[in-house]
């Protein structure tokens, strides 16, 4: 797990699980330590431990999309923490997101295990789904909602503009973008949606990505290869 303080008033531990390696996210307020987790993609207890041993109260758990590396410890979680909630009073934990588009991803996350010999995820189904241009207020912090397809039909991206800070999945990364080839993939969608719904954002816009160390969306608008075209 790394610790990453991007100003005084919230913090990030990014948590790599599963094969894939992929970067689940906890964003809390220290202030309050009220948080939320990005993309359980597996592991569970390792998130849990995580949690406990930064003493968080989590209030919510987003989803940018529905692949198993980003969902399949969803459910899991869920339960644990649902069962946390009720102990000390509160509500249960909500799972929010992705874009309904990706219902499918989600419920296929089981079957999809198998081809990559993974056990132990499951599938899960959001407490609600998410659409564009939703702003989601969890832990003091704003996040607003961006649908950004092309990696999967129900890609969303989590966008805290005030400060200047983005969770974007597997949309772009350092020097890179996700993957398209897949039956219900469209790369030169999601090219566009870089190009102009993440980019315009601003230079100093520091991001977290689905894989492997996060940048700044003014670095890959200058420097991506798959965004000089």
């Amino acid at each position: 797990m790394t610790d990453t303080e991007h100003d005084s008033t919230y913090k990030i531990a990014i948590i790599p699980v599963t094969a894939f390696q992929q970067n689940c996210s906890l964003l809390w307020n220290p202030a309050t330590k009220r948080a939320a987790v990005i993309d359980p993609g597996g592991e569970p207890g390792r998130i849990l431990d995580a949690i406990s041993r930064l003493d968080l109260t989590v209030e919510a758990i987003l989803l940018t999309h529905g692949h198993l590396d980003h969902a399949g410890g969803a459910k899991a979680l869920k339960g644990v923490l649902d069962e946390t909630a009720a102990a000390r009073g509160d509500i249960a934990v909500p799972i929010l997101g992705p874009d309904i588009r990706d219902q499918f991803l989600l419920e296929g996350i089981e079957d999809a295990q198998v081809a990559f010999g993974m056990t132990g995820l499951r599938n899960v189904l959001p407490d609600r789904w998410l659409q564009d241009g939703e702003q989601l207020e969890i832990a003091g912090m704003r996040l607003d909602v961006l649908h950004i397809p092309g990696h999967s039909p129900g890609h969303v991206v989590f966008v805290e503009r005030a400060m200047r800070f983005a969770f974007v999945g597997d949309t772009v990364f350092r020097g890179g973008v996700g993957r398209t080839d897949f039956p219900y993939g469209n790369g030169p969608e999601l090219i566009d949606g870089i190009k102009s719904r993440l980019l315009p954002l601003g230079d100093d816009i520091a991001f977290v990505c689905g894989h492997g160390p996060g940048s700044h969306l003014g670095i890959e608008r200058r420097e991506n290869p798959f965004l000089q075209r």
